[in-house]
């Protein structure tokens, strides 16, 4: 292990990891009490359609994957809320099309290497100091804002029609959370990658919610979930030559499946 903490590489992995764990356990929670689970991987390939413009016009592919997600949590929220769709439907809408555009974008340009590779699957061992001050910025202002609004936000949660009568303002709190969880899973992509990322988000709040705690005690056994996960998948990965991401998120799987047994009542 401190062999392991000897390369600036790897410590610099652990933070953005812990990083990354901290926003997506807590902003997964209010994602996955909402039965909006799906959102998380509808915006992951949102986000991928901006790196694969990042990739194409020589551009920062971070940046632009903020911008492309932003948009799809806008136009998702947008559909939803004033034309009354559906919400499976239009995450279905956008999945679809964000990937086929993506998609599209590659091929056209024949852009698909092993930068745009690593956005797939998450790259965490090419983290930098300045992509840790990046995440660390923005998480530092997600949570504030999470938890300045955390209690109309676990109101609209429980029921937003209740909290809408209330004089909650339910339509800009929840274009404030989805612009949150948006920002989080761009930032990530590059770590955990486009295909798991939603497993950060949902994994450890549904294993947390089978404990049957309240609100604020299942957001704390979800992230003690979550960074048991990045340590744990993070070492796995070192120790014994494994892609970080996907031994994170199985290690997350893991857990979940734990998480059944102990409370199999």
């Amino acid at each position: 292990m401190l062999e392991m903490l000897s390369y600036d590489f790897m410590i610099r992995a652990f933070v953005a990891g812990i990083i990354i764990a901290i926003l997506a356990a807590i902003s997964g929670s209010f994602i996955v009490l909402r039965r909006y689970s799906m959102i998380t991987e509808t915006l992951a390939h949102s986000a991928l359609v901006g790196v694969a413009v990042g990739v194409i016009a020589g551009s920062n592919p971070l940046w632009m994957a903020v911008v492309a997600a932003l948009l799809s949590a806008w136009i998702i929220e947008y559909l939803r809320s004033y034309f009354h769709l559906y919400s499976d439907s239009v995450l279905a809408i956008m999945l679809s099309g964000s990937l086929a555009l993506a998609v599209i974008i590659v091929s056209l340009a024949g852009a698909f290497n092993s930068s745009l590779f690593s956005y797939l699957f998450g790259s965490i061992l090419s983290v930098t100091k300045n992509d840790l001050v990046v995440m660390s910025l923005f998480g530092v202002i997600a949570l504030s804002l999470l938890g300045v609004f955390y209690k109309q936000l676990y109101f609209i949660a429980y029921d937003e029609e209740v909290a809408r009568t209330s004089g909650i303002k339910v339509d800009m709190l929840n274009f404030l959370l989805v612009s949150i969880v948006a920002i989080i899973i761009a930032l990530s992509i590059r770590i955990v990658g486009t295909l798991l990322i939603g497993a950060m988000m949902v994994i450890p709040t549904v294993a947390a919610l089978r404990f049957r705690q309240g609100f604020a005690k299942t957001i704390l056994i979800a992230l003690l979930f979550s960074v048991v996960a990045v340590i744990v998948g993070m070492s796995s990965s070192y120790f014994f030559s494994l892609p970080s991401g996907a031994t994170i998120v199985l290690t997350l799987l893991f857990i979940f499946i734990f998480s059944l047994i102990v409370n199999r009542r």
